[in-house]
């Protein structure tokens, strides 16, 4: 017996559902719209939210490039919109982007995750429907608090987290489907990144001996426990290859809308949607040196780490990256590590909420996440 076989066995626990919605290619702007309410309604019954509640949406603004690169702005149109029909007062978008786009430091800032939502259409999305837009930068290096994750020990320093989390009531979560050169993926887990100050993606990508059981570890800080919702991805197209910010993008007949109110179940089902388009990608495109290379991801994240840390003696010591191969779920380290500090493997039940999904497909991502 394998040790991917030993874990599915030996760790499965409680049922956790994932919802699916279906969306066809030629779904109209309104349809779109409708098809993801729906998808979060069914997620959850919004009982948490209480009248004029604050709220922040989190998406994934790492890079200048649009959807599937970035969050699909239609997402944030469709919650912002549902949650002031239920209720909702303060609704804040809000992200910090990744190091190439937005370099922040102590004593020095250069870039804007503002001005990377404007390019993307999140910004324009995020006020025509009533919202309000934050760069977690813009508040200045003071502006964040530190929290350590209740599980796990790899974590050396608290995490840097931003102070706006502290007046918020809830949080909603808006990651994309998508290959990463280091991550291997990056779904909803790893969007924790972006709340984080340069010193907390220091050690990161320093010690990347144990890159991704911090990655599974960073989201059991209090204020995500306490205060997360919903997670929920748009994905009728799926960036395939290298990422996080380029790469094959592709479109499947059926698009998926993933929902739930569990980060790991949604990140297995992610991830099965992930794998199952690569499968439809050119294989010119999978053989692409910089999507597969170990030691491409490992030069990669070195430097990152002198981006980040601005010292060559800092990237000297940086531990070395060994990037996962993912053939299944059950390759990928995030998930694994998650599944030991969030009690073990769900038991995951998927449930349509339209009539547009195959069942080839739905049987396709059951088998893809089943741990008999």
């Amino acid at each position: 017996m394998t040790q991917n076989e030993r874990m599915k066995k030996t760790l499965t626990s409680q049922s956790t559902t994932v919802f699916l919605a279906g969306i066809q290619p030629d779904a109209s702007y309104v349809e779109k719209i409708k098809t993801i309410q729906k998808a979060a309604e069914e997620a959850t019954d919004f009982s948490w939210l209480k009248q004029d509640d604050s709220v922040l949406i989190k998406p994934v603004v790492n890079h200048g490039n649009t959807y599937p690169a970035t969050t699909d702005p239609i997402a944030i149109i469709a919650l912002i919109r549902l949650l002031k029909e239920k209720g909702a007062g303060r609704i804040v978008v809000g992200d910090l982007a990744g190091i190439v786009d937005v370099r922040f430091y102590p004593d020095h800032l250069e870039g804007s995750t503002r001005r990377i939502m404007e390019n993307i259409g999140i910004a324009q999305a995020t006020l025509d429907a009533g919202g309000e837009l934050l760069g977690f930068e813009e508040a200045g290096w003071e502006a964040f608090y530190p929290e350590r994750p209740i599980r796990g020990t790899n974590w050396k320093e608290p995490l840097m987290m931003p102070s706006i989390l502290k007046e918020i009531d809830h949080i909603i979560l808006l990651p994309r489907c998508a290959r990463h050169m280091m991550a291997a993926s990056s779904l909803g887990m790893k969007a924790a990144v972006g709340y984080w100050r340069t010193d907390t993606r220091t050690e990161l990508h320093r010690d990347a001996k144990t890159f991704y059981e911090k990655i599974a570890e960073a989201n059991t800080v209090p204020t995500l426990v306490k205060k997360q919702r919903l997670i929920l991805t748009v994905a009728d197209k799926v960036l395939t290859t290298f990422g996080p910010n380029e790469g094959y993008i592709f479109r499947p007949e059926t698009g998926l809308i993933i929902s739930s109110d569990s980060i790991v179940a949604h990140d297995m089902i992610s991830l099965a949607w992930l794998l199952e388009n690569r499968k439809f990608t050119p294989e010119d495109e999978l053989k692409n040196h910089y999507d597969t290379s170990k030691t491409f991801a490992n030069k990669s994240n070195k430097r990152v780490v002198f981006i980040l840390s601005r010292s060559w003696k800092t990237v000297i010591w940086s531990q070395r990256l060994n990037k996962e191969d993912l053939e299944t779920i059950w390759d990928d380290h995030v998930l694994r590590w998650a599944f030991n500090i969030f009690d073990g493997v769900p038991n995951v039940i998927l449930e349509p909420t339209n009539n547009l999904i195959p069942e080839e497909l739905q049987k396709t991502l059951q088998n893809a996440i089943s741990t008999s």
